[in-house]
């Protein structure tokens, strides 16, 4: 099986530049049109006559071949400019089903059940919660950051990435609580810690 790929906006530059070919070799033959098919006789004589009719039809031979091609180019630019837009139309209508598709396949019940998406980075968590990080796509994906802990409590872990992405940050362990007075101020929490990276690309932070 073959497959074509096609740029549509090298169609266009092409379509662009034949367009201009065409109007040069166009404003060419005009120029030539009146002395290569009216030429003069040299002399009055029959055998200069002959040879001016000639040399004439030739020249209006080559005229009528000439708007021939002139058609033919024409309708070949726009038949260029047509495929164009028939393959850039093709394009953006195949890209709104494709994207409704991965939205849906992301956002159905595969996350439920597998708990993570098929490739997107995964959420932050909340800050002053010290929520986990989301972990990233199955095949791309950074793991979320993880969310920054209130006061005297761990900062949320990172989330990890599966195949190809890093992991998140772990979050800022949350200030220690104020003593009351004589006594002493409580511990600050402990940051969180920083998702894994990818198992074939990717690092922890």
């Amino acid at each position: 099986m073959s497959y074509l790929a096609v740029a549509p906006e090298f169609l266009t530059s092409a379509a662009t530049e034949l367009s201009k070919i065409g109007s040069a070799v166009t404003a060419a033959h005009t120029v030539a049109a009146a002395p290569t098919t009216g030429v003069v006789a040299a002399a009055e004589d029959e055998v200069s006559a002959a040879v001016a009719s000639l040399f004439s039809g030739h020249g209006q031979h080559f005229q009528a071949l000439s708007a021939q091609a002139a058609t033919f180019h024409a309708q070949f630019v726009r038949a260029l400019s047509g495929a164009s837009g028939a393959y850039a139309t093709a394009e953006a209508a195949s890209a709104n089903p494709l994207q409704a598709l991965t939205s849906a396949a992301q956002t159905a019940g595969q996350f439920q059940v597998f708990g993570r998406p098929l490739f997107g980075d995964g959420t932050n968590g909340a800050p002053g919660t010290g929520q986990a990080g989301g972990p990233g796509g199955w095949l791309f994906g950074n793991g979320g950051n993880g969310g920054s802990g209130a006061a005297g409590q761990a900062g949320g872990p990172g989330g990890s990435a599966f195949l190809f992405g890093n992991g998140g940050s772990g979050g800022q362990g949350g200030a220690g609580i104020t003593g009351g007075i004589g006594q002493a101020g409580g511990t600050g929490g402990a940051g969180g810690a920083g998702g894994t990276g990818g198992l074939l690309f990717g690092a922890g932070p």
